[in-house]
């Protein structure tokens, strides 16, 4: 199963890092940009997650599209249409690695007063 809709209305996500181009590195160890089949560039952003009355989580969300330059550390978002997937691998050295991707269309600024 991929792309499992989820719901996060109940949580607050506070930016913990600015979004920014998504990469990785090839097998040359050279960073290199991450798309999707189209070829369109993906970003990532880190948020702080947190409910009422719970400790909060940073979680790492990569995005479908560029959300642009206004969103900064501290500022208070919404997910537009976040998912997740999970994944399981060998990696090079034979170990099984296995957790949850978290992914959205983009963010949207949420009005504090």
């Amino acid at each position: 199963m991929r792309n499992i809709p989820c719901d996060l209305s109940n949580y607050t996500a506070r930016v913990a890092e600015a979004p920014e181009p998504k990469t990785r590195k090839d097998e040359n160890g050279r960073e290199v940009a991450v798309t999707d089949r189209e070829g369109v560039r993906r970003y990532v952003a880190s948020l702080f997650l947190k409910t009422k009355g719970e400790k909060g989580e940073e979680v790492r969300f990569t995005l479908d599209a560029d959300p642009g330059d206004e969103f900064e550390e501290g500022m208070v978002v919404e997910l537009i249409a976040p998912r997740m997937s999970p994944y399981s691998f060998k990696n090079a050295n034979g170990e099984t690695v296995s957790g949850i991707a978290f992914a959205a269309v983009g963010l949207k600024p949420v009005a504090t007063f």
